[in-house]
């Protein structure tokens, strides 16, 4: 059993950006050995998301219509929005709002598992941010449905993981050659040196 000081995320792979006006949406691909259904079931059940997802969910996202409040862990005073899941076609399309931003997943089978494409709009400075933390969270995801938790690792408590640190690098070398941006550098260089 791989225990959470042992977990040393890969390289950065899987996200890409798409810019339409000002909007920019962040898009982050990964193959899980699980099946459809059952990666369906931790985007949408509220006790697999308090495993390893960036928000708790007082209900079901499953159904489309229904009303949910999202809950932004780690963030230093509680931030709750409320959203209407827009789409939910079991196990293939779901899509809902957190905290304003469109969250769009989508599940394909493939022969031993599923391809996950989440697209999230996101302000263009904390894309890098947004990358190294998805990363993470769908590691996490992966080793949980794989019977191996290693716990969830999101927010302030992602940035102190070393790998959280490189993870953000390498993201953001690669979102300025796409699109020459300018990140948020996270921490702060005076943060460092302390």
């Amino acid at each position: 059993m791989l225990e959470r000081e042992q977990y040393i995320p890969g390289p950065a792979s899987g996200a890409q950006i798409q810019k339409d006006g000002d909007k920019w949406t962040l898009i982050f691909v990964r193959e899980l050995r699980h099946s459809p259904e059952k990666v369906w079931q931790a985007l949408t059940d509220p006790a697999q998301l308090r495993e390893w997802a960036p928000f708790d969910a007082d209900g079901n996202l499953g159904t489309a219509g229904s009303t949910v409040k999202l809950t932004t862990v780690g963030a230093p005073t509680p931030l709750v929005s409320e959203t209407t899941v827009t789409r939910a076609d079991a196990p293939n399309v779901l899509q809902y709002k957190w905290g304003g931003f469109d969250m769009r997943w989508e599940l394909e089978a493939l022969s031993g598992g599923t391809r996950l494409t989440l697209w999230t709009n996101i302000g263009h400075r904390f894309i890098a941010m947004g990358a190294a933390g998805w990363h993470i969270c769908f590691d996490v995801l992966d080793h949980l449905l794989g019977g191996t938790p290693i716990g969830r690792m999101v927010g302030p408590d992602a940035m102190k993981f070393g790998g959280w640190q490189r993870l953000h690098e390498e993201y953001a070398k690669q979102f300025a050659k796409q699109f020459g941006i300018e990140t948020l550098n996270w921490p702060p260089k005076a943060a460092q040196n302390s």
